[in-house]
Parts: structure tokens; C-alpha cells; sequence
């Protein structure tokens, strides 16, 4: 599409025949068509933001300011995306603190974030386990599935035992009809959020082939889609390939396979998190640059050409113990740049998540990537700006769809005109 012609196109209708043209509010359900997301009809582009702290925060009424503030900020900086942990199994203020039985004060605290995002026109991915030790993920499954007596002896048992694999069921089940204590809508039927994930960053070191992940991506996608179809799905994946393109990856594979993983039935959009100050250490900031052009590119590439998907970035960022401000900044205009490059032409990247949104006030949760958009005025600038290009497209489209509604209009009217003559 030549969008110059069609933007002098829009402009030119708008001129001769005051046509008014809006995007409608984001109050439907997310889907995909082709390599697009789509809301309203039209094609969704979006940056967002991480704030896996939002439900642990939440579940203290007193600090719920905080969520509040962040939801308002990232809002008004154009960000229309949030994805956040709906998981925290065992441990310190558990969501879960054993195998079904849950706290419903930490529940209620999830209940706000969604509640709160409809507030700020935002959508929410929610995922469902995590793939480390923070906040349990899959290591207190297989806990909880030896202590009833299971032979596991792997994290990894995750993926293939029985038991463990009806724990991590009925959380999904748990989740997905729960009916929001605020709202009074079931989760699976709340258009606030706009797909589900199951696992952070999922890895399978002891089976470098991606069979086991590969089997129980596709398990586990075929029971979600069974209780709710509503929404979208991924997996969480950070974009390693499987053997067949390894060269790509960072001189390590972890178990996933990005193109095998994401043609799984079920399966809507891809994604790709990028690291580069983690998984190239003690390389210099060009090399890093450098290989973050390649990844992004090559995932894009795959995702619209052999997967025929949307893809989202939706984990990059990096650490201030490892560079500066300028080098973290040059970091989000190369993701920025790469997404949009894609989308302004038709392409499959959809937009952009960084790590992390903090609101001030949560120092206990500052990692070094963290984003407080009031203290880092040139990160916030860049995010502002990049999102308000994005959002020109989608608006772009939203209006060639509102002209093809209004000249359907005429047509009809044209045609009622004449038969009445």
C-alpha cells in the first residue's frame, strides 16, 4: 500500500466532504487477520510496557495508587499495551499457596489491574506460570506434585507429568472463568484483555530437540482454547530457534524452536523479548546494537513470510548496571525504528513492550531495567513519540475503513434515490 497516496486520499475527502472520522473506543475483543491484529475492524498497532507487579501491588488496597499512577502515565506517554503476571505460586503472598486452593485478597488485587487498565483504554496479557523460581513457576509445581508422592526429579517434569500438567490446568481454568469481584465479568469474557500467555520465557534445556515443549505447547493451547475463545494466545517465547536455524541464536538454545512453536493450532501471535546486553556479554554496545537489528528482523521476517502472524516484542530493554542512559536510550529507538519500519509497511510486528514500567514509590522492585517515565525524560520522549507514530497507522486505517462505510452509504442512498424515481 502507498500510504502517502492514500493519507492525500483521506485528507482529500475530508476536505470536500467534512466526512468525520474517529477511532472507535478499545472496547472489543483483540483478534488476528493475516499478519495483523485487529480491533474494530481495523488493524491494531501498539506499544506497551511490563509491570509484573501489578497484582502483587494491587493486593494491598493501600498502595493501589501506585497501579493507578502507572496505568495514567503510560497512557498519556501513547502506550496502550500492559502485560503482567497472573501467577504467583507458593511462597510470600501466593496467588495460589497449593495445587487449587487460592487467596482470594491476591485475586482481588488482579481484579483491580484489569479493572483499572478499561479505565485508561489499556489491554492486558496475562501470563499463566512462570519459567523461573520468582513467584514458584514451574519449579513449585513439581514441587507440590512430589510432595503428593510423584517421582519428578526435574523442573522439567513440568512439561510431561501427569500431575503436574492438571495443577497447571486447573490454574487455567482457575483463571479464566474467574468473574472479576469489580467488574462482575468473567475474565474469559473481558474485552479489557487481549490474550493469554502460557508461560514466561518457557525453556527445556533437557531436551534440546523442542519435542517435549512442542507437545505441550500444543496440549495446553487446545485446553485454553476449549474454555475460552474469546481471546488470543501465545506462548511467552523469547525467539530462540530449534536446530534448524540455531546460527541466529545467541551461541546457546534453550529447549523452543520460534518458527515449529508458533505453527501450533491455537497459537495466534508470535513474540521475541531481546537481551542483548545479557546474552552477549562483555560485548561491545555496536556488537550489540548489531545483533539486535538481526534478531528483530529475522523474527519479523519469519513471523510474516512462514508463520503468516503477528508479531510482538514483548520483552526488550536494558540494564543500567550495564551501560548508560544514552546507550539504553540508542537501545529503545533501534526496537522502535524496526517495528515501526515493519508496520508502516503492511508488515507482521505490531509493536513494542519494554522492561520495565515502575510507578515511583516501588524501589523494592527496581531491577536496573526499570523505566519511571517522570525520571527519564529522554526514554519517555522516545516512547511517546514512537508510540504516536504507531498510533497514526492504526488511526490511518480506522479512517480508510470509516470512508468505505461512508461510501457504502452513498451507494445505498444513490440506489434508493434512483429506484424512487
Amino acid at each position: 500500500m502507498k500510504h502517502l497516496g492514500v493519507a492525500f486520499f483521506v485528507l482529500l475527502l475530508i476536505q470536500n466532504y467534512g466526512i468525520f472520522l474517529h477511532v472507535e473506543a478499545d472496547n472489543g475483543f483483540v483478534t488476528t487477520k493475516g499478519v495483523h491484529l485487529m480491533l474494530n475492524g481495523s488493524p491494531y498497532y501498539a506499544n506497551g510496557f511490563n509491570a509484573y507487579w501489578m497484582m502483587y501491588v494491587a493486593s494491598d488496597s493501600s498502595q493501589r495508587d501506585k497501579v493507578s499512577s502507572a496505568f495514567q502515565d503510560a497512557a498519556k506517554h501513547g502506550l496502550r499495551i500492559a502485560r503482567t503476571w497472573a501467577f504467583s505460586d507458593g511462597g510470600y503472598r501466593p496467588l495460589q499457596d497449593s495445587p487449587g486452593s487460592y487467596n482470594e485478597q491476591m485475586f482481588q488485587g488482579l481484579d483491580f489491574v484489569i479493572s483499572e487498565a478499561k479505565k485508561y483504554d489499556i489491554k492486558v496479557v496475562l501470563s499463566l506460570v512462570n519459567n523461573y523460581e520468582d513467584f514458584g513457576g514451574k519449579k513449585q509445581y513439581v514441587d507440590w506434585a512430589k510432595g503428593q508422592g510423584q517421582s519428578v526429579t526435574s523442573e522439567d517434569d513440568f512439561f510431561t507429568n501427569s500431575v503436574v500438567k492438571g495443577y497447571y490446568k486447573n490454574h487455567i481454568k482457575t483463571v479464566l472463568t474467574r468473574r472479576n469481584s469489580l467488574t462482575g465479568i468473567a475474565y474469559k469474557d473481558d474485552p479489557t484483555i487481549m490474550a493469554w500467555e502460557l508461560m514466561n520465557e518457557p525453556r527445556c534445556p533437557s531436551d534440546k530437540s523442542g519435542k517435549t515443549i512442542q507437545d505441550w505447547i500444543t496440549e495446553m493451547a487446545s485446553y485454553l482454547k476449549s474454555i475460552d475463545g474469546n481471546h488470543l494466545l501465545e506462548v511467552g517465547l523469547e525467539g530462540f530457534y530449534g536446530a534448524s536455524k540455531q546460527q541466529s541464536n545467541p551461541n546457546f538454545q534453550v529447549g523452543t524452536d520460534f518458527i515449529t512453536n508458533n505453527q501450533i493450532p491455537g497459537i495466534d501471535f508470535a513474540t521475541v523479548h531481546a537481551y542483548p546486553d545479557q546474552w552477549l556479554p562483555g560485548s561491545s554496545d555496536e556488537d550489540q546494537l548489531s545483533f539486535l537489528n538481526s534478531w528483530l528482523n529475522d523474527h519479523i521476517q519469519d513471523a510474516q513470510k512462514i508463520l503468516h502472524k503477528p508479531i510482538l516484542v514483548a520483552e526488550f530493554g536494558k540494564s543500567l548496571k550495564l551501560s548508560n542512559n544514552t546507550q539504553r536510550t540508542e537501545l529503545f529507538k533501534t526496537v522502535y525504528s524496526t517495528i515501526y519500519s515493519s508496520a508502516s509497511g503492511g508488515g507482521a510486528a505490531v509493536g513494542g513492550s519494554f522492561w520495565q514500567l515502575l510507578a515511583a514509590g516501588l524501589d523494592n522492585f527496581r531491577d536496573g531495567y526499570e523505566i519511571i517515565l517522570s525520571e527519564n525524560p529522554s526514554i519517555a520522549s522516545v516512547i511517546a513519540q514512537e508510540s504516536q507514530k504507531l498510533g497514526r497507522i492504526r488511526k490511518m486505517y480506522a479512517r480508510l475503513r470509516n470512508i468505505e462505510k461512508w461510501k457504502r452509504a452513498r451507494e445505498i442512498k444513490s440506489r434508493g434515490n434512483n429506484n424512487g424515481n
